[in-house]
């Protein structure tokens, strides 16, 4: 293992984020890759999948809350891994972090993906597929060097990245519905489904795109005065990201054709050229596009070590996750991208066609776990009066935020559909032989010290910096 830096090496490289890149790494990674190709990927629902976005903007501002309430008792790194390890112990805990960490692996595959699709609008890479896998690979390992390079840089790449991505989804939330045409809006139910299952599958789609609320809360431990910042951040980036969603998506479907939109790989490259009748705008959307996926799998390239690196501080993953250089955990950060750069190979090989959509389903079940342990532990604190953890004068208004947000979870692993939640029980049934052995060695390990019993939850410290 390589030695601790020294301190100078890590002032350097390692910074604390403010309230202004906290909230840009919430937004940068709500406002990712998802909402550049989903507009097309819910079109075959109909205009339904418009309501499907009001209700998910809702659940998505409830669980932001939840989150904001939970960091303001539990600033530590690692979000829904400490709020479920301290209200229901080890193994709750160890379930959040394992399914997280395959939610932002996975993720991150579905991202780059996505990004072949827009870098397709500039160099022609989807003609092949082995050109489009290496192109997708390459988007992904850019921003695992940003990572490596210590948080100075990912603070950095993301504050940029976001500030950069505005322009073209303003032009497109706002212009768009200058241009705006219903007869592209094609039919209100376009599928056999009913209603509700219309809505109910568009929205495990769509929650793709709002996966990041808790990304101020997982990187509790690098915000500065977190108590304070993280659920301001939180909600910052959710409701900014949400007006941009909801307003770019229904001027996407109002300026596209619907039986384009359909079959479309750009989607809001398509728009910005129906538009202005040309090409020019859909290639600077294109440009666009791609730099917001960038810093999107920069920030979550980020998250995807943090939870690890908690759960190893505490016995519950490999000791070697909880290895940091210049603020960031390096090895969290290989493995993750090398399983990520594995699944967008596997995928591209087996020549499936919805690539995207699969990840994006399975992404979307293996996020419910930890939201739905995550909201649990707020339930439990509320319910069983811990003093320290709960507000009394907002007790009424917290409890209704928790069962709202634990509802709207469920909703969305029954829209998930039979083959994600199949493939993703796979993944999280995995974690179970991983849990058993990570749990007896911890027990072997605390033999020499009775007094001490692992099985007790204990408070999570904030990482060592």
């Amino acid at each position: 293992m390589t030695a601790p830096e020294a301190p100078e090496a890590q002032s350097r490289h390692a910074r604390t984020f403010g309230l202004p890149v906290a909230s840009a790494l919430v937004l940068g990674n709500i406002i990712g890759g998802g909402i550049f190709l989903l507009p097309a990927s819910v079109a075959p629902y109909g205009t339904i999948a418009l309501i499907a976005f009001v209700v998910l903007t809702l659940g998505a501002i409830a669980l932001a809350l939840v989150f904001g309430r939970l960091a303001e008792k539990h600033p530590e790194t690692g979000g829904p891994y400490v709020y479920a390890r301290e209200a229901f112990g080890d193994f709750a805990g160890f379930l959040a972090a394992w399914s997280y960490w395959i939610t932002t692996w996975v993720s991150n595959a579905a991202l780059a993906v996505a990004a072949v699709g827009y870098l397709d609008v500039l160099i022609p890479v989807n003609d092949h597929k082995w050109t489009a896998c290496l192109a997708a690979l390459v988007i992904q390992w850019l921003p695992a060097l940003a990572n490596f390079a210590g948080t100075r840089y990912v603070g950095g790449v993301q504050l940029v990245s976001t500030v950069l991505k505005f322009a073209p989804l303003l032009l497109v939330a706002v212009g768009g519905l200058f241009f705006f045409d219903t007869a592209n809006l094609g039919p209100f139910q376009a599928g056999d489904d009913s209603a509700l299952g219309a809505i109910s599958a568009s929205a495990a789609i769509l929650l793709f795109s709002y996966l990041g609320v808790e990304s101020a809360a997982v990187s509790a431990g690098e915000v500065r005065d977190p108590r304070r910042n993280v659920g301001r951040a939180t909600i910052l980036g959710t409701v900014g990201a949400a007006v941009i969603y909801l307003l770019g998506t229904l001027s996407v479907f109002g300026t596209v054709p619907h039986s384009t939109l359909v079959n479309s790989t750009a989607p809001f490259s398509d728009s910005v050229n129906a538009m202005f009748d040309g090409s020019w705008g859909g290639t600077a959307v294109a440009y666009a596009a791609l730099i917001s996926m960038v810093g999107a799998l920069n920030g979550w390239t980020l998250l995807s070590a943090q939870t690890p690196y908690a759960a190893a501080k505490d016995g519950l993953f490999p000791k070697v996750f909880a290895h940091k250089r210049r603020g960031v955990p390096t090895v969290g950060v290989l493995v993750t991208v090398v399983l990520a750069s594995s699944l967008t190979v596997y995928n591209y090989a087996a020549g499936s066609s919805g690539v995207f959509e699969v990840l994006v389903l399975v992404t979307t079940f293996m996020a419910t776990v930890p939201y739905l342990l995550a909201t649990a532990a707020q339930i439990f604190f509320l319910a069983s009066g811990q003093s320290d953890r709960v507000h009394r004068s907002r007790l009424t208004r917290d409890a209704v935020l928790a069962v709202l947000a634990f509802v709207f979870s469920m909703w969305l692993v029954a829209g998930s559909g039979y083959e994600a939640v199949y493939q993703g029980v796979l993944f999280l049934f995995a974690g179970v032989l991983v849990y058993a052995w990570m749990a007896a060695r911890k027990l072997r390990a605390c033999c020499a010290f009775p007094g001490d019993d692992p099985r007790t939850p204990s408070r999570t410290s904030g990482p060592s910096r």
